[in-house]
């Protein structure tokens, strides 16, 4: 009997093992596509092993759940112990074409910065302002977006949260790291827009599976989601979005006492608006009408916006209304990811903006000279489709959640300050670098700042968050000067951070 039973459950055992590596069979494989590409910096040629396609992502229990998209140059012949970066855009749900095409890969899109470009064809030139002479890169493209799609029982909802992308991002990096031998490298993540959002958990969730990293790029960032939306009864935004509010109306000519650089007057509407404008809006309809008049005046002085409309509007416009105030009387609107690009207002009565100029005007460009080096040079088939947003994908649908932001049985504001705050508290030697744009209205340079002073850490640890600032906005690589001083920032700090 007993035997009888022994062989019974072995036969099932082998039963289930049989099922799931059939199962497993069934599943769609990871492709991946070589070339070679080069790129010349500095005068001297790096030759490259690019790899582009797919890697089959597993879960804690070794399960497959996505084939996830990259795209990956190697140095040939490189020096021991070369430094690997990890990038990607934001959205969420943007592929990293933007990254990639735009400062990070061995080519970039020549664009018209900052006016409008014509159709096709494109020009991709060499990307002299990559750091690949000094770094192997990995651009990723999270599930949803490029190449990555879910696969097994998994869905799209298990990967398209704050947490979810979080894990999915740090399993990815994990584990392309131990497949091409890389464990032992210097490691650093660069994110862009939400993916700085992203990395700062990221830096967090990979020191607690042991991985610590030697730095972290931020590139265009927000911790905080309360410093980007203008909610009811909340003034934070009107705050911080005030020194690029004022930058732009410097670059756009709208303000009279410019002073000797933009800098300068960038500190100067700092200070005003820590000591004057903050507390005026505290006061709220407490403020008695001869201060709300002086303030209205000192804010048409710094923005151009006639006093009466900061009045009439109790002293707080939104970034939309923003846009269209500025240079209505042009008929003229401002952009939003680059505040240096003005377009056509269709609707000069309106309030709020229709579209972002800088996003017209680059897109197509980056878009179709990115696709057309893909499946061209990279050699990507052409029966691959790339998508490079997950916008359009059945069911997208971001879960805000975050694990830690759920205060005495209430959702507090949606922030990843607090997995920063733990990781560089746990490492004391990961540096953080944040590249702020000036004109880039879309994740504003005060809102970091505040997130960064209200950081509860000693000095020593915030003094390893180092600031630089661009006169360019959003994708600040647009703008050649501010392209080649990233190159010069990003590259400094990987430097600094492998000295002992």
């Amino acid at each position: 009997m007993k035997i009888r039973l022994v062989f019974i459950l072995f036969f099932l055992y082998g039963f289930t093992i049989a099922q799931e590596k059939s199962h497993q069979d069934q599943l769609p494989k990871a492709q991946v596509f070589e070339s070679k590409q080069s790129v010349t910096i500095d005068g001297k040629v790096i030759n490259l092993n690019a790899k582009a396609g797919t890697m089959e992502l597993r879960d804690e229990n070794n399960r497959p759940i996505a084939l996830y998209g990259f795209t990956a140059y190697f140095k040939e012949n490189p020096e021991k112990n070369r430094p690997i970066v990890f990038a990607y855009n934001g959205g969420p749900g943007s592929s990293s074409y933007w990254l990639h095409m735009g400062i990070m890969g061995p080519k970039r899109i020549v664009v018209n910065d900052p006016n409008y470009n014509q159709a096709a064809p494109y020009e991709l030139a060499n990307n002299e302002f990559s750091i690949l002479d000094i770094a192997d890169v990995v651009m990723m493209d999270p599930v949803g977006t490029g190449l990555s799609v879910p696969i097994g029982e998994s869905k799209g909802a298990d990967f398209w949260g704050v947490d979810q992308d979080i894990r999915s991002t740090s399993l990815f990096i994990m584990q392309f790291l131990k497949q091409h031998n890389r464990l032992n490298s210097p490691k650093y993540i660069l994110g862009e827009s939400y993916g700085t959002f992203r990395n700062a958990g990221v830096m967090n969730y990979l020191l607690e599976k042991g991985y610590a990293l030697n730095g972290v790029i931020m590139v265009s960032a927000v911790f905080d989601l309360r410093t980007l939306f203008f909610a009811p009864n909340e003034d934070l935004p009107y705050v911080v979005y005030l020194p690029t509010i004022a930058a732009t109306s410097w670059y756009h000519q709208k303000v009279a006492d410019r002073g000797p650089d933009l800098p300068t007057f960038v500190q100067q509407v700092r200070e005003f608006t820590e000591n004057e404008y903050a507390p005026a809006l505290f006061k709220g309809n407490r403020i008695s009408a001869s201060e709300k008049t002086a303030i209205a005046k000192k804010l048409e002085g710094f923005t151009g916006i006639a006093a009466e409309v900061w009045e009439r509007s109790d002293l707080k416009l939104t970034a939309n209304e923003y846009y269209q105030e500025l240079l209505r009387d042009e008929r003229m609107t401002v952009g939003r990811l680059d505040s240096r690009y003005k377009g056509i207002n269709i609707d000069p009565m309106s309030m709020s903006a229709f579209t972002d100029p800088q996003s017209d005007a680059i897109s197509p460009a980056y878009t179709m000279g990115f696709l057309d080096y893909y499946h061209g040079s990279l050699g990507v088939s052409k029966d691959l489709l790339y998508a490079t947003s997950a916008y359009s994908k059945e069911g997208f649908r971001w879960d805000w959640k975050h694990q830690g932001n759920n205060f005495w049985g209430a959702d507090a504001a949606v922030t990843t300050l607090p997995d920063m705050t733990e990781a560089l508290s746990k490492d004391p030697h990961v540096k953080v670098l944040i590249m702020n744009g000036y004109y880039d209205l879309a994740t504003v340079f005060h809102g970091v700042e505040h997130s960064i002073s209200h950081i509860e850490l000693p000095k020593s640890a915030t003094d390893r968050i180092i600031m630089t600032y661009y006169e360019a906005g959003h994708m600040m690589y647009t703008h050649l000067p501010s392209a080649k001083l990233f190159r010069a920032d990003l590259k400094k700090f990987i430097q600094d951070t492998l000295r002992k």
